[in-house]
């Protein structure tokens, strides 16, 4: 069962599970076949990633080869790649969102009620629980994909954690993180690491060209890949969204950290402050995009120099819950991650 009143899901887009084509990541797709075919297929993988770069596209794409090809040995030695026919059995229930032995757990609205919760509740785990509890529908793989295992909260992290701890017979988990190493520790000790780097300006402009119903110039393509850090759904967005100029405007200010122009950002301000939502969401993808280059730079450098900036990645996500539940004035907000971000640059320095 695949629900579409996800938090993440795009206007406009196809979900990652009806997506064919995979941008990118040719390595971590080599990876995953090479282990499928091996001697003994690890139960659970945690790919990780910025966020908009693939990863639950090449989770579904595992996921529906798995599917299509129960069983390992039989898959033959010059297969290059995960692809499967679109008209193949597996891949049209995988589509249509009906296929018995594929579960994905999102954070999306309960039944007849539009609000989207801000986590994965222990109460939806057991939804995972009685999958793996009764007999695989064809026979072969039971798959679960976590989208994202940053939305789990401590209970239903922990309820995870017994499940991979004591994996049910050729169970499969596919679990997606943009920020893997903020997951608990036993978590990360029990699976597979597939970690995915950002997406090249020229994967990303090619990426845009195939989409049927979006149509992007080939220059203004490249224009906006400059601008989405690394991640095709950004990409998406702006072209969706005519954002290129506001995208735009966010970047160099966050490139001018940690002393950005003060009018510049009051500017920024006041075009948040008129309900833009879509605007709203560039904005946080745009400071976490940049948040997760710091983090990444300093992973190296020990847990001080990671601290300020790991501090305001918390700071930011729980304020813009409190902005979007309690409806607040969005340019104090602004203002607010500035401040922290310069700080954090400051300290780091």
């Amino acid at each position: 069962m695949i629900e579409e009143n996800a938090a993440d899901r795009l206007d406009g887009a196809p979900h990652p599970r009806e997506r064919q084509v995979l941008i990118g990541h040719a390595e971590a797709e080599r990876q995953l076949l090479d282990a499928y075919r091996g001697p003994r297929m690890h139960h659970a993988w945690l790919i990780g990633g910025p966020e908009g770069i693939g990863k639950a596209t090449l989770a579904y794409r595992f996921a529906r080869f798995v599917l299509a090809n129960p069983v390992p040995a039989a898959v033959p030695a010059g297969m290059a790649d995960l692809a499967v026919a679109a008209d193949h059995p597996a891949a049209r229930r995988i589509v249509a969102g009906s296929h018995p032995d594929l579960l994905a757990l999102r954070r999306i609205a309960e039944a007849g009620k539009d609000k989207i919760p801000q986590d994965i509740s222990v109460g939806a785990m057991r939804e995972i629980v009685r999958f793996f509890g009764s007999t695989a529908g064809e026979g072969g793989w039971r798959i679960c994909i976590v989208d994202a295992a940053d939305d789990l909260n401590r209970s239903s992290a922990n309820a995870l954690l017994k499940l991979l701890e004591e994996p049910p017979p050729r169970s499969l988990f596919l679990i997606l993180a943009h920020m893997p190493g903020r997951l608990l520790p036993t978590i990360r000790s029990r699976c597979r690491t597939l970690p995915l780097l950002p997406l090249s300006e020229e994967e990303i402009a090619a990426g845009l060209q195939t989409f049927d119903d979006i149509r992007v110039p080939s220059d203004e393509a490249g224009r906006i890949a400059a601008l989405a850090d690394g991640s095709l759904r950004r990409a998406l967005e702006i072209a969706e969204g005519g954002q290129e100029s506001f995208a735009g405007e966010v970047t160099r200010l966050l490139d001018g950290l940690p002393s950005p122009d003060p009018l510049a950002v009051h500017a920024l301000g006041d075009k948040l402050a008129r309900r833009d939502d879509g605007l709203f969401e560039l904005f946080l993808r745009l400071v976490f995009a940049h948040l997760h280059r710091q983090v990444a730079a300093a992973a190296g450098e020990g847990p001080r120099r990671l601290a300020p900036h790991a501090e305001v990645w918390e700071k930011v996500e729980a304020t813009a819950a409190q902005v979007r539940t309690f409806n607040l004035e969005r340019k104090p907000f602004v203002f607010q991650v500035f401040g922290w971000l310069a700080e954090a640059g400051r300290r780091r320095a």
